[in-house]
């Protein structure tokens, strides 16, 4: 897949590591130029210095920043073809009568608004280029649920909802929008897990481990890719065998 994205250019957000980090590598290697945008500054400048990129810090839950993320990558790269659409936080955990009012919200608006807020100013900036491709971060919980995860939940459904409606407009103007769903991957989120948690969660997955960021990348770019061109407001799980129990 050598040059696929050739004279291509990209936002990734929450790219400073995990699945986010996965994405702008292998766009790069594949020719693009990315903007890896990010909550903290320091590690997107790594990623983006180990790939040629350019790094954005920014809260993809204020949409000034990220009108201004959009505005970045058209003034350092001359457009914008591309997008992943990928920064999330869990959130607490606790059951929706418990739930506390300002995790739902801290999650919402991560979690939901900010791919709102960043396909209202990437497709406009796409359209202007002649059109691209869009992919949205959800989850296996934007198909299922999951036990004190409300707000995640929620909001990962919300994404799958949103993708779909946009997909019907913008499809006939050149911008494909398609959302993808990974079960646990095993990312920094997780780092924190004691074993036995970690143990009931590989448990979930009949494949017997969690899942790679290096393989959601590989989903994502193929539905960036031209070779996914008829491909269009569809929401593709990478889980396991999760969903299947």
């Amino acid at each position: 897949m050598a040059g696929e994205f050739e004279n291509k250019v990209a936002i990734v957000t929450g790219a400073a590591s995990g699945i986010g980090a996965a994405c702008a590598r292998q766009l790069a290697a594949e020719g693009a130029r990315v903007v890896v945008a990010d909550l903290h500054q320091e590690p997107a400048e790594k990623v983006a210095a180990e790939i040629g990129g350019a790094a954005f810090a920014l809260d993809v839950s204020d949409p000034a920043r990220v009108e201004a993320m959009v505005a970045f990558a058209v003034a350092t790269f001359g457009a914008l073809h591309l997008a992943v659409n990928n920064a999330g936080i869990s959130g607490p955990s606790a059951p929706v009568g418990e739930y506390p009012l300002d995790g739902w919200q801290r999650v919402i608006d991560v979690n939901l608004n900010s791919v709102f807020y960043s396909m209202r100013y990437e497709i406009p900036a796409i359209e202007q280029a002649g059109g691209g491709a869009i992919v949205n971060m959800s989850s296996i919980l934007g198909s299922v649920g999951f036990r004190n995860a409300p707000a995640y939940v929620a909001a990962k459904h919300g994404v799958v909802g949103l993708t779909k409606e946009a997909a019907l407009t913008y499809a006939a103007r050149g911008i494909r929008i398609n959302a993808v769903g990974p079960a646990f991957i095993d990312t920094p989120l997780l780092a924190n897990l004691d074993k036995a948690t970690f143990d009931g969660l590989v448990s979930l997955h009949p494949i017997g481990r969690l899942g790679q960021s290096e393989e959601v990348a590989d989903l994502t770019c193929f539905l960036l890719s031209e070779r996914a061109r008829f491909i269009n407001g569809s929401y593709h799980l990478i889980d396991g065998g999760y969903t299947a129990r």
